[in-house]
């Protein structure tokens, strides 16, 4: 069903309407008008990398995870999968009467907001630092989501709208202060392509102050930039109880009523909290009027009709059957396998059974369920953990040794034993094999959202990028044996990998992999897959080379305003194969005059590995000094090579890609030249020293 035709039902039905029971329907939890058939629904699900909080079904890496995959195919994919298993799991709960929290078809997912310090404990829900890659992700994952048939799948929903990515501690409070260029160039840019390219069905704003309103109340961003400028027509949620933190923590209304006044008014459809019980009483104080409640039910019952809820529907056959299916898991590990990042490598990787005897697997993570799973997951019907696989991939020829090592953050695992009692055992089975895999990391108790976790001195937050003191010890320890080290980073953000760069002779940033990431991992240690994995993010060398968490402004942060490629250790699309891959003779074939350009370059796979890669392509408009300081990402594409193989690639180049944000937050053509780069990798002097090769460039005018 179509919107307009939607639209009109709901209207239809909100007439019936009375105004307790239209006010009713604008909580999370909304209950049942049983005089109009309208069943109890609740709008709260959770999909960000699998159906999550709800039961068994398929759980994909984290989403930082599914960001480093740099796949629009296999998005699409998985929201697809995301989608079914909701419809599914909706269809088997209703028909018995259960229609509680995360059995809907309203996913709050995706998460768009930009990972701008790493220090950010939800930075894990993103996609990444780069609003390009965002956008290129979220839209896929969202036509995924939401199905290309007659009646919707589920609806996705954008979050948090929207300038909005930490600290947790203050987020109740915090004003989020940008420029209007700041806020177009890097904030916006994602939302308003889940909105006009996504056609995305809801957006979820944030908890905190941008630039002195309240994200689920801003006038400005609600009405004149969404509904406004970008024509959105879907509904719009509040963060969870984010409306009553207009009078208790931001002070900018003094009453609930006045709260319910100033974000129903904004155009916030639903509230996630408790603050719209209020609304009876705004309209007896005379705040609101019946036209704005009746306007969000009759946006709400669109997306209802929309989805299908009150007829038969294509999708009425999806059922238990369909829910963490074989075909559903082998996508989960595809994704998994195209997620890990090889940071590293002295030539240990891929490792060769006829060669090895013997393998110690070492770690608080090598055989943590929670270290697969991250934060908003489901249950997986396996979990297969990095020990599991690796054990299954050696079989009876390699023998595997296992010792945790260390507590995941406290000192010792036994009570009443001496601080980092497991070390010993580590050490002795280090230095009697021949080589170790050591899985270090974090897990959603030590990163994640506010009062999601156990972290409670940070809120979620890192307040350092060093791992755990009791995890070092045990790094340090295990380096002092002199054995070879392959070290598996298992976390959902970025660590300080220095003293790993410098002692280990492979490093691999595995993120939260999945319910069966460990089968993923083992398959790439063993080299029966060559890692294909960029990085979302960048990895800097230490948080001195950070501005403080709480200055939104882009100086100084992520690799499109970085000012010294010095402070940079791994960077932001960087990410080894097996083999190596080289990107050359890059040319114009179409220039801009007649709108967006092409050009063509040659691939090459010169290794000894079959590899999948990641072909990326970055511009900067070279006479603006509107411009970002470092050329931007505009597209990039997975390319399959056989060793040895040689191919021609073409990218479109939009043209819209060469404007410039000015200081009002407009964008606009400002320049007459741009320089474009194309490679496996970044166009800047890390990326070249890391690979030995140098993106293809090309100058055009324009």
């Amino acid at each position: 069903m179509n919107r307009e035709e939607a639209r009109k039902k709901a209207e239809e039905l909100v007439k019936k309407m009375t105004f307790e029971e239209m006010a009713s329907q604008l909580r999370y939890d909304s209950p049942a008008i049983e005089r109009l058939g309208v069943p109890e629904y609740n709008w709260w699900n959770e999909g960000l990398h699998g159906l999550a909080r709800s039961g068994t079904a398929t759980v994909f890496p984290q989403s930082i995870g599914l960001g480093a995959t740099f796949d629009k195919e296999l998005m699409e994919e998985i929201g697809n999968c995301i989608g079914t298993e909701a419809r599914a799991r909706y269809n088997e709960s209703s028909k018995r009467g259960d229609r509680d929290i995360y059995k809907g078809l309203t996913i709050w997912s995706p998460n768009v907001n930009l990972f701008r310090d790493p220090r950010w404990g939800r930075g894990q829900e993103t996609y990444g630092e780069d609003p390009v890659h965002i956008s290129k992700m979220a839209i896929p994952f969202i036509k995924g989501i939401q199905g290309k048939k007659k009646t919707m799948l589920a609806a996705a929903c954008a979050k948090h709208f929207a300038v909005h990515s930490g600290p947790e501690a203050l987020r109740h409070s915090f004003d989020a202060r940008v420029s209007l260029k700041e806020m177009y160039e890097t904030y916006l840019p994602a939302f308003e392509a889940c909105v006009k390219e996504g056609e995305v069905e809801a957006v979820m704003g944030a908890y905190n102050r941008t630039n002195g309103e309240p994200c689920c109340g801003h006038n400005y961003l609600m009405k004149e930039v969404l509904r406004g400028k970008w024509g959105f027509k879907g509904h719009f949620v509040s963060d969870c109880w984010a409306i009553r933190d207009f009078h208790e923590n931001h002070k900018v209304t003094a009453t609930p009523e006045r709260s319910v006044k100033l974000a129903l008014e904004a155009g916030c459809d639903v509230n996630c909290g408790c603050t719209y019980q209020k609304i009876l009483s705004a309209k007896r104080k005379g705040l609101i009027d019946e036209k704005t409640v009746r306007e969000s039910a009759i946006r709400l019952f669109t997306t209802r009709f929309m989805l299908g809820m009150f007829e038969e529907n294509e999708w009425d056959s999806l059922g238990f059957k369909d829910i963490d299916t074989k075909e559903h898991r082998q996508l989960a590990d595809k994704a998994a396998l195209e997620s890990v990042v090889l940071l590293k490598n002295d030539g240990i990787l891929p490792l060769d059974k006829k060669k090895i005897g013997s393998i110690a697997v070492i770690g608080p993570n090598a055989d943590s369920r929670a270290a697969l799973i991250g934060n908003y997951h489901g249950t997986p019907g396996r979990h297969v953990t990095v020990l599991e696989g690796i054990m299954d991939e050696a079989g009876d020829d390699i023998s595997v040794h296992y010792a945790k090592g260390a507590h995941l953050f406290m000192d010792k695992e036994e009570n009443l034993a001496k601080p980092f009692d497991r070390v010993t055992e580590a050490v002795i089975a280090a230095e009697n094999t021949d080589l170790t895999v050591l899985c270090l990391g974090l897990d959603e108790t030590l990163e994640g959202e506010e009062g999601d976790t156990g972290n409670s001195y940070a809120s979620g937050d890192k307040n350092t990028l060093e791992f755990p003191e009791s995890q070092e010890v045990l790094f340090d320890a295990l380096v002092k044996t002199g054995k070879p080290i392959i070290l598996l980073v298992m976390t959902g953000s970025v660590m300080d990998l220095r003293f790993a760069n410098e002692h280990c002779a492979a490093v691999l940033q595995t993120w939260y992999p999945g319910g069966q990431g460990g089968k993923s991992i083992a398959d790439i240690l063993f080299g029966k897959v060559s890692p294909s994995g960029k990085l979302p993010v960048t990895i800097y060398n230490s948080l001195e080379d950070l501005p403080e968490f709480t200055d939104y402004s882009m100086k100084g942060r992520t690799y499109r305003f970085i000012e010294d490629d010095n402070k940079v250790l791994f960077p932001f699309g960087y990410g080894l194969t097996y083999s190596k891959t080289s990107a050359k003779d890059l040319k114009v074939v179409k220039d801009f005059a007649d709108g967006d350009a092409q050009v063509e370059v040659t691939v090459s796979n010169t290794g000894d590995a079959d590899v999948s890669d990641v072909l990326q392509l970055y511009l900067k408009v070279a006479d603006s000094a509107l411009e970002v300081p470092n050329a931007h990402l505009v597209d990039f594409e997975r390319v399959e090579l056989k060793k040895g193989e040689t191919k021609t690639v073409t990218f479109t180049v939009p043209k819209k890609s060469l404007m410039v944000v000015n200081e009002e937050g407009e964008r606009v053509f400002e320049g007459s030249k741009a320089d474009i780069y194309v490679g496996f990798a970044g166009p800047d002097n890390r990326s070249a020293e890391l690979t030995g090769t140098a993106a293809a460039h090309v100058s055009i005018e324009f």
